[in-house]
């Protein structure tokens, strides 16, 4: 089920619950129910609510948010450094050079293919990649220049490959979701309540209020469905973060 349809069917059923309960809450109550008894108080209090729940989404969204935007960021340093590496190692002999090349190739495929798969779904990193990438760097470290113009290269290479295991090390520390559960309730706590104040207002039946109270219940719906897309840091998909290894790589 495409990440789309689960938005579209949260946002229908949570007008489709709002609506039906005011519906029926209005058939129970009768034509004689006079909405603007509600006291000035509890208008007050209702309002000051929805204030802070919006504040609190807003603060987790821009977490989630920057939460991702970092993810990314370290997943493009590893690639670029990788690629560094990969051309780089031009001025090596051919038999060096080319041992480089395949393994990083090999490195890469692995990532993509293999471990981002069990990185989205269990957290963490494979003990695989690490043997792949040390092999990486023994293959730099080994190798002794024969010129000085190799010589001159062989530190800012074996510098990208620090560079590349950095990267990886922080894509391993930032492959958890970043809200704890403990947020999560919060945030579905403060959901039910706020959708819970338009029966508290004493909300009519009209179209217009109809629709407003349906509009208000689908907006948070969505806000929620968008901290919960955010909150994996790469994503549900290997696709969605994985570009830039795809992009810098025939694998």
């Amino acid at each position: 089920m495409s990440e789309w349809l689960v938005l579209a069917l949260a946002m229908a059923a949570a007008c489709a619950v709002v609506l039906t309960i005011t519906l029926l809450r209005h058939r129970r109550l009768g034509e004689d129910f006079d909405p603007s008894e509600t006291p000035d108080v509890i208008e007050y209090m209702t309002m000051m609510i929805g204030v802070v729940y919006a504040i609190v989404l807003g603060l987790a969204i821009a977490g989630v948010w920057e939460a991702r935007n970092g993810a990314q960021e370290e997943v493009r340093a590893e690639a670029q450094a990788l690629h560094e590496i990969h051309e780089r190692v031009q001025v090596y002999a051919p038999a060096a050079r080319d041992q480089v090349r395949e393994d990083i190739d090999a490195y890469v495929s692995y990532v993509v293919h293999k471990e981002w798969p069990v990185m989205l779904k269990h957290g963490g990193l494979t003990e695989r990649s690490a043997q792949l990438l040390a092999k990486v760097r023994e293959d730099v470290t080994s190798y002794e220049p024969r010129n000085d113009h190799e010589g001159q290269s062989y530190q800012p290479i074996l510098d990208q490959v620090g560079a590349a295991d950095a990267a990886r090390t922080s894509r391993g520390g930032n492959s958890e979701p970043t809200m704890p559960g403990v947020v999560w309730f919060g945030l579905v706590a403060g959901a039910l309540v706020a959708v819970g104040l338009i029966f508290t207002l004493q909300i009519g039946r009209s179209p217009r209020e109809l629709l407003l109270a349906g509009l208000y219940s689908a907006l948070i719906a969505f806000l929620l469905f968008l901290i919960w897309d955010f909150n994996s840091p790469f994503g549900h998909d290997v696709g969605d973060a994985s570009g830039a290894f795809t992009e810098m790589f025939a694998i």
